[in-house]
């Protein structure tokens, strides 16, 4: 899942496809790029194939790298001819409006894309008028009628499997937490999502259906089993620097604390640099995105006691398989009742299981880690 920031994204581990009505397929596509590159000739119908454009934030994350990849190899296999094109930096939504501008105009097929922001929404509906199936992957826009469907990460049942370790943990004992998230003066999606979760999975009520920091501030966790405080909510815009700013104001208000929930890896690594500097040890850090960077490092160590996986790899390689279903004639995805996107999957990864908590070992989660 990715967040605001280009830094957010969210990571990946249990291989099933959850996905209805996608099927194996070639089907036939053809496309030139903006800001891209094509493994393909282009113009659907010189080269036999059908076009689909891949447009994703920035290429300078390697949670969107693995996109591409995967993109990629899933185009080779199902005969598209995939089209690759990217904003040249996070929040730049006129290179992607030039990319679906340039979709259309060559008459592909479908699009599948991760939005810079709503200012793309227009040009999205004007290539859907054109007859091209559009897929968001990672992240519902906003409406979530902008696009056909969205392929993407439960976000908020990522942020309970962290809560319910954390509390299978604590056995009972207080909790003193800081909550790491990504802003404090804008409302995201995946912010809320995975902040509420993790409370859920404590036990505790956020308090709010659609705000942060809204949850009373002491309590009981996981049906009174033990005492609860939250000792702040500060933003870490899904950064190692902001992570680490974020936990020295924690620490500053409360020096106790002894978990710690982050809204993503780079989050959860400034705040150990803040921890490790302050001399606090024995705190378990918990985070979302299951990148192989963190899973081979941090997490694999147990610095970062528990970790939500996440596998854009797999949204893009089921975005691709779909649309190449779609362009031979096959049936388009519907969604799940009460849904408005569909679950790519989430998994829980540690190096210290906690009887009762499913969860992989980060060695077994290296197999996967973004991939598909």
């Amino acid at each position: 899942m990715d967040t605001a920031g280009g830094t957010v994204r969210r990571s990946r581990a249990t291989r099933r496809w959850t996905v209805a009505a996608v099927g194996l397929a070639a089907g036939s596509l053809a496309l030139a790029a903006c800001s891209s590159s094509s493994s393909g000739s282009s113009g659907g119908s010189t080269s036999g194939k059908a076009g689909v454009s891949l447009i994703l934030k920035t290429l300078s994350n390697p949670y969107f790298v693995s996109m591409e990849k995967d993109a990629k190899t899933e185009a080779a296999k199902d005969h598209v001819n995939l089209t690759v094109a990217a904003g040249k930096e996070d929040g730049d939504t006129q290179t992607q409006i030039s990319a679906i501008d340039n979709a259309i105009s060559r008459g592909d097929k479908g699009i599948l894309i991760t939005e810079n922001g709503n200012a793309v929404n227009t040009e999205l509906a004007k290539a859907r008028q054109a007859g091209l199936y559009v897929i968001a992957l990672d992240t519902v826009p906003t409406p979530p009628s902008t696009v056909d469907i969205t392929y993407g990460t439960d976000n908020e049942a990522a942020g309970k499997l962290i809560g319910q370790y954390a509390a299978a943990k604590l056995n009972g004992g207080k909790a003193v937490i800081a909550m790491l998230d990504l802003f404090n003066n804008q409302v995201v999606s995946v912010d809320i999502q995975r902040d509420h979760g993790f409370l859920e999975g404590m036990g505790i009520s956020p308090g709010s259906t659609s705000l942060n920091g809204k949850e009373a501030k002491t309590g009981k966790y996981t049906g009174g089993k033990g005492d609860y405080v939250i000792a702040c909510h500060q933003p870490t815009t899904g950064a190692i620097p902001g992570g680490k700013t974020a936990m020295e104001n924690c620490l500053s208000a409360n020096p106790n604390i002894n978990v710690v929930y982050t809204i993503n890896e780079p989050a959860a690594d400034g705040a150990h640099q803040a921890l490790q500097a302050a001399g606090k040890n024995n705190v378990m850090i918990m985070t979302i995105d299951g990148s192989c960077n963190y899973v081979n490092g941090l997490l694999k160590d147990g610095t970062i006691a528990a970790d939500s996986a996440q596998y854009p790899g797999k949204m893009a390689s089921i975005g691709v398989k779909t649309l190449a279903s779609i362009a031979r004639g096959g049936a388009k995805p519907t969604l799940p009742a009460g849904k408005d996107f569909i679950n790519t999957g989430t998994a829980l990864i540690t190096a210290n299981p906690v009887p009762g908590i499913d969860s992989q070992t980060p060695e077994k989660a290296a197999s996967a880690c973004w991939g598909s």
